[in-house]
């Protein structure tokens, strides 16, 4: 794949990277590079390769997905101005 000076404005312009037109010529062959080097890892032989995750093995700790209030709520209220029960209380804005 190759790319084009218009490409490389497209993707300067979605990158939100201001770009003169005396470095479109430099981004494209670099770019190109950048390319060039993953078509060379889509060439890669990976049949047997597990996907990892880490460098050495390791098991992810799991825990249940049980939904709780955190056991936090008097905590979190404990420093308002106002509040009743576990719910903060504000004053009236529209009437």
């Amino acid at each position: 794949m190759s790319v084009d000076n218009a490409t490389v404005r497209r993707v300067a312009r979605l990158a939100r990277i201001a770009v003169s037109d005396d470095d479109v010529e430099a981004m494209k062959g670099e770019l190109n590079t950048i390319l060039g080097f993953v078509e060379q890892l889509g060439e890669v032989d990976v049949t047997g390769v597990e996907p990892m995750t880490s460098v050495i093995p390791m098991v992810m700790k799991k825990r249940q997905d049980e939904v709780t209030d955190g056991a936090k709520a008097d905590d979190i209220v404990a420093n308002a101005p106002a509040h009743d029960e576990n719910f903060f209380m504000v004053p009236k804005v529209l009437e």
